[in-house]
């Protein structure tokens, strides 16, 4: 969002403004925003008055209307002494003051001072920083214009003096100026009056705070979120806190609200940099809370003699006062204690707003909201840049590509937005190149210095951490992250929590994973490269692949380096070189390897078959810590001792024993094992008493586990993709997790009655035929999802926190889940065995009911008032179905192909999804559905029984003529497929966005009647009369979506008239060609013709479509486009899929400068044009199945924004151009089933020739997936 400047404002409003030629009109205060007041004004309002008529009684009762909304106001008093000319301090407070009232009674002109005033406030209003509003009392507004009746009476005795020719013209001035006249508003009612203006002016002052930057971009829905946490129509004391990394915007948000709703309260206070004034000396609290005790009684004499005192004094002041207080960056709890500590210090309705990069400050002051600032998406950051360097919108012409340069290494940080966007404002483009540049190796000093703050503040095995992160941690899963820290002797998980709670670290929500802003990752590594930014070797953290290269090639080693991580492949690199420098890396904590050995000797493939040269072998034995992806050895060295290693991961390895020669090490400190896809035979668990976590995934040649008598602090097991025939876990009281998925050789498994604390369980494709569980009270999680052969389940006793079961595709016959009292999730899809399901009879916690495909007759789910989901699809045999008890919460209900006669819905009066296709013994009455207000999805089809179907909305009146009605909310899709339905009536007042039948009617039925005109979307199939229909449909002035199915021969002709359709669609139709019309829909945006098989051509004029988007076309006999589809300068998206005899694009395809994906799958294409480089937004290419594709345009790198490209089964295709190298975004190669044999290509960019899928880097931070 942004905001107009204080100008326009003016400029704006003032247009608006409207003489009293009307005296009953009352001005409209509504306006665009402006700059704050409180930056430029000492007070919002000024009052002049003469005193004599109006001080006791008007203007008094307006001053405290004002004063009471909080609107700061200056009324002259008593106490200033008068004499014939105004005083300076008095022209001071004119000047100091937004708005002027003028309070026009019979004696006003008869005061020279109140003239005066007036011609000063004239002066003001005329500088347009100002703004002036006339009251006409007991005058009107003739009267004052020329010094008429009563007020030409007050201003006879000024005729001769000198200054009786500008007081005229001040007061013909502001007559005509926009203001009030108390007789014509409020029928003369004084407090209505008074409440009318106030309410203008508030709403005036409202508008122009609104704004405090006219660059401000994206504040709209950031303000939503704050004011819906605030909730200010509640009658409390709310704090809430706005949270985030610094240069986030905390401030800009935090000042946006506090002028866009300070009006409501009778006091308001922003205190800025409450960090920096409270540790500047010891008197900061003091002087902070002097200043909002000033603020909110208006009075800046307040004195404060201690904290303890101030906090009295704010107690005794707050309760009296509806107030806002806003105190921004605040870092301890200590500065909260003292300016705003507890709820009852407020009167009710009183809202504290705390912004802060400590998240912890505001969990100790248990404030009601934490709102986390999202920073700018990617639209946004250009935006507000482009108003900072161009002074404009977007970027100008030419300094496009260097915009998104500048906007991605800001990654959304409003700071280094504006700081980058003022400081190249003006520079040429060398000189945008160059700072750009210098940004890849030395960061914006403005953005590091207000990030370090954060960094300053933490204890030092926090910052530890926090450069772990930064170097090596970024992007890890938290779990795995957690692994690493302790291993290397940290609290992690309280670290983590310190980093997230001081907006240094992020977890996403999916899987945890440990994310930090692009700047403070650059800070932490800054930080690590400062004391000695020549010397890597000397950092105690090393990522960087060419130092990590240079210092084990040239035994550049030190102490220094406790942790090493190089995560891509390396040429310079054997496993020899790198056991040799890590020699004098005596101090090594951690080693994280990703690698792949080149053996130029066997025409580029990868050893994976190393020996090790006893000369140098070497692994510090300071290792806490060893990850190694590819480790290329057979076995650990024997040198290595490992008695400190708490931490190993070895994967993609031919390791067929732990240690060389078969030694049985003894490793107490470990703690974490995880080794995948090794060629491991056996592995002995008694060499590892303390271990915690154990991982063998995919190691296929595993058959045997040895497990100690007791594994006492084993806790989560995964022996996925194992040769494993039998498991006997043994005890291990502190078991939690266990998954064996795919362990498709396990026939028998035992698990011992001691685990106690087991939560999860996961077996998938198991051959188990029988399990059961001993006791398991903790269990929350239990999958037996594909044992296809299990027939038998005994439940365990006391599962009272199982929370999620999925039995998918077992061959269970009947499952009792009785004692399953806290469920949320069920899912037995597929269970074709099933007959017999036993649900508790109160199931309070469910929330998801999945049993597609059983083969129960009847289902009594029992008490479940949170379920939400129920799904019964091709239950062929389901003829009951019982819910006890209202489901409130229940939005989505499908019963797909059963044999249900009778269903109660007024039990579901919240549902949005009713899915009954093809229930035949469903008998549905209207009033069973009636009700259902939230409904936006309905398919009856085949199981409507009656023959006529009326909508109504909830407003109809008694005008029912039809037996069986239907009353729905806000339906968005409905279906009726039913050769019984022979008349569909739409009520007048209906606003059915879409409705989908069939239409089967007989002759001379009328299918549709009533008023259609709010019909926006409609879908027609298998119509007879389609030509009766058309002149229907094309008479929907609204309709924006359009959908043709089935047997339809053509589609109508007068498409044209349809001005407002957006979306049209023809689905596995007859038609052969489509109507010239259809070049005139001007707004139509997206069109799909999908296996239309009659199709023959589009029209010549289709580039007059200048609106469409994307055009989707399957399964056609287009054999070529027409050229006029190149002047489509907003088409996104074309996709061309089985257009068998589609043989060519036009030549000036790449004239679609707006295009960002082109799929031409299955198609006779044998070329692409040249033109095709051309597409600098097109971000993916799909040609795959283009059997006669024989060549690709040798620019074709040019697309420098692609990010997939797909040539699967191109069989002919011998080669791709060289350029393909240029392609820094290119994220998908598939190749699969080609014929290309020439791969250098690959290499240029780092790519692996292997037989498989890799994951490889081909520039920092671009992920490739490449499939040949």
């Amino acid at each position: 969002m942004f905001i107009l400047s204080l100008q326009s404002f003016r400029i704006n409003f003032q247009q608006q403004r409207y003489y009293l030629s009307n005296p009953s009109s009352v001005p409209s205060m509504v306006s665009s925003s402006t700059s704050s007041i409180q930056k430029s004004f000492k007070y919002d309002v000024f009052i002049s008055f003469r005193g004599l008529d109006t001080r006791k009684n008007f203007v008094d009762h307006l001053y405290h209307a004002l004063k009471h909304t909080s609107i700061y106001t200056y009324k002259d008093d008593e106490r200033i002494t008068r004499g014939k000319r105004i005083s300076d301090e008095l022209i001071g407070s004119i000047k100091d003051s937004k708005f002027h009232i003028i309070v026009f009674s019979k004696n006003y002109a008869s005061s020279s001072w109140c003239l005066d005033e007036l011609v000063k406030i004239m002066e003001c209003h005329k500088t347009n920083d100002h703004t002036a509003y006339p009251i006409f009392y007991d005058v009107e507004p003739t009267e004052v214009r020329n010094q008429s009746g009563a007020v030409g009476e007050a201003f006879v005795k000024h005729e001769k003096e000198e200054d009786a020719r500008k007081w005229r013209q001040a007061l013909k001035e502001a007559a005509d100026l926009a203001g009030w006249e108390l007789k014509n508003t409020a029928d003369g009612h004084e407090a209505r009056f008074i409440k009318k203006i106030v309410e203008e002016l508030s709403l005036e002052l409202r508008s122009i705070n609104f704004s405090i930057d006219e660059k401000l971009v994206g504040m709209e829905i950031r303000i939503k979120d704050v004011m819906s946490c605030l909730a200010t129509d509640i009658d409390d004391v709310r704090m809430i806190g706005i949270k985030g990394m610094g240069g986030g915007g905390k401030t800009t948000l935090a000042r946006a609200v506090f002028d866009q709703i300070s009006f409501h309260f009778e006091g308001k206070s922003f205190i800025d940099n409450v960090r920096e004034v409270s540790n500047a000396s010891l008197s900061g609290l003091k002087s902070l809370q002097s200043q909002v005790l000033s603020d909110v009684l208006n009075d800046h004499c307040i004195s404060i003699t201690s904290v303890h005192e101030g906090k009295n004094k704010m107690k005794q002041i707050m309760r009296d006062r509806k107030v806002l207080v806003v105190l921004d960056d605040v870092d301890h709890i200590d500065q909260l204690d003292a300016l705003a500590g507890e709820p009852d210090w407020f009167k009710d309705g009183s809202r504290i707003i705390i912004t802060t990069r400590e998240e912890q400050v505001l969990v100790a002051h248990r404030v009601n909201v934490i709102q986390n600032v999202n920073l700018l998406s990617y639209k946004e950051a250009i935006c507000l840049f482009s108003r900072y360097a161009f002074g404009r919108e977007i970027p100008t012409e030419g300094y496009e590509e260097l915009s998104r340069e500048v906007v991605r290494y800001a990654a959304g940080l409003p700071l280094t937005i504006r700081v980058l966007g003022s400081f190249l404002c003006g520079k040429s483009e060398l000189e945008w190149i160059d700072a750009q540049e210098r940004l890849k190796t030395i960061p914006l000093t403005e953005t590091m210095k207000k990030l370090e703050l954060s960094y300053i503040g933490l204890d030092e095995d926090y910052k530890e951490i926090f450069l772990d992160v930064a170097c090596i941690l970024q992007g890890w899963r938290k779990e795995n992250a957690i692994e690493f820290l302790e291993s290397c002797r940290f609290h992690a998980r309280n670290g983590l929590k310190v980093l997230e709670q001081k907006s240094l670290i992020n977890t996403t929500l999916d899987f945890e994973y440990v994310n930090m802003h692009d700047h403070i990752k650059e800070l932490g590594r800054n930080i690590v490269r400062r004391s000695h930014p020549d010397k890597p070797n000397k950092h105690s953290r090393l990522w960087i692949k060419d130092e990590i290269e240079d210092i084990l090639v040239n035994d550049l080693g030190t102490k220094a380096t406790r942790h090493i991580r190089l995560w891509s492949g390396s040429r310079k690199l054997n496993p020899e070189t790198v056991l040799k420098g890590l020699r004098m890396t005596t101090e090594l904590r951690s080693l994280h390897l990703s690698l792949r050995y080149f053996d130029a000797s066997r025409s580029g493939c990868f050893n994976c078959n190393w020996k090790f040269n006893h000369t140098s072998p070497y692994l510090p034995n300071t290792l806490q810590y060893l990850f190694w992806n590819g480790y290329p050895f057979r076995s650990l060295p024997e040198t290595f001792q490992a008695y400190n290693l708490v931490g190993l991961n070895l994967m993609s390895s031919r390791m067929v024993q732990l240690w060389e020669g078969g030694a049985k090490k003894v490793l107490n400190k470990l703690r974490f094992l995880r080794l995948n896809c090794l060629k491991l035979r056996t592995l002995d668990l008694g060499l590892a008493p303390n271990l915690e976590t154990l991982t063998v995934g995919e190691c296929r040649d595993l058959l045997e586990l040895y497990m100690p008598v007791a594994c006492p602090k084993l806790k989560s097991i995964d022996l996925s993709g194992t040769k494993l025939r039998t498991l006997d876990l043994g005890p291990a009281p502190n078991l939690k997790v266990l998954i064996l998925n795919e362990c498709r050789d396990l026939v028998e498994l035992y698990i011992p009655h001691g685990c106690l604390k087991l939560e999860n369980l996961n077996f998938t494709r198991l051959k188990l035929r029988i399990l059961e569980l001993g006791s398991s009270p903790n269990l929350e999680a239990l999958s037996l999802y594909e044992c296809k052969d299990l027939i038998e389940f005994h439940f365990p006793d006391g599962c009272v926190k199982l929370k999620y079961i999925n039995f998918t595709r077992t061959k269970l016959t009947s499952l009792d889940l009785g004692l399953a009292l806290n469920l949320e999730i069920l899912i037995l899809d597929e269970c074709e065995d099933l007959v017999e399901l036993h649900m508790p009879s109160r199931s309070v916690n469910l929330i998801s009911l999945l049993l597609n495909n059983s083969k129960s007759r009847t289902l009594d789910i029992g008490l479940s008032p949170n379920l939400e989901h129920l799904n019964l699809n091709n239950c062929y045999h389901l003829e009951e179905l019982n819910m006890s008890d209202e489901c409130q919460k229940l939005t989505s209900l499908e019963i797909r192909h059963s044999k249900l006669r009778t269903l109660d819905l007024q039990l579901t009066p919240n549902l949005k999804k009713l899915d009954l296709k093809e229930c035949h013994n469903l008998v549905i009455h209207s009033h069973s559905i009636k009700g259902l207000e939230k409904l936006v999805y309905l398919n009856l089809t085949g199981c409507l029984s009656f023959g006529s179907f009326l909508f109504e909305t909830t407003d109809y009146g008694t005008s029912c003529t039809v037996d069986e009605s239907l009353e729905v909310g806000p339906l968005a899709e409905l279906h009726l497929v039913a050769e019984s339905l022979e008349r569909c009536q739409f009520h007048p007042d209906n606003s059915l966005p879409k409705f989908e039948f069939a239409c089967f009617y007989k002759e001379n039925r009328h299918l549709l009647t009533g008023n259609l005109e709010k019909l926006v979307s409609i879908g027609l199939c298998a119509c007879t009369n389609l030509e009766t229909f058309s002149q229907s449909i094309c008479g929907l002035q609204h309709l924006r979506k359009l959908i043709l199915k089935g047997n339809i021969p053509e589609a109508p002709r007068d498409l044209n008239q349809l001005e407002c359709l957006e979306e049209l669609t023809l689905l596995s139709t007859d038609i052969i060609r489509l109507p010239d019309s259809i070049c005139m829909l001007k707004n139509l945006k997206s069109l799909e013709l999908i296996s239309c098989w009659c199709l023959e051509k589009l029209p010549e004029d289709f580039g007059l479509l200048k609106c469409l988007e994307e055009l989707h076309l399957s399964c056609t006999k287009i054999k070529h486009l027409p050229d006029s589809i190149c002047m489509l300068k907003h088409l996104k998206y074309l996709e061309l899929v089985e257009c068998l005899l589609l043989e060519k694009l036009p030549e000036d395809v790449g004239r679609l400068e707006c295009l960002e994906e082109l799929t031409l799958s299955s198609t006779k294409i044998e070329y692409l044009p040249d033109s095709i480089c051309m597409l600098k937004h097109l971000e993916s290419l799909e040609l795959n199945h283009c059997l006669l594709l024989e060549k690709l345009p040798e620019d074709l790198g040019q697309l420098e924004c692609l990010e997939k490209l797909n040539l699967m089964e191109c069989k002919i295709l011998r080669g791709i151009p060289n350029s393909i190298c240029k392609m820094i975004c290119l994220k998908e190669l598939d190749l699969q089933d080609t014929n290309i044999r020439n791969r250098k290509f690959l290499l240029c960019r780092g790519v692996n020739n292997t037989t498989t899928h890799n994951r490889i880097l081909l520039q920092p931070r671009t992920i490739v997936t490449v499939w040949i």
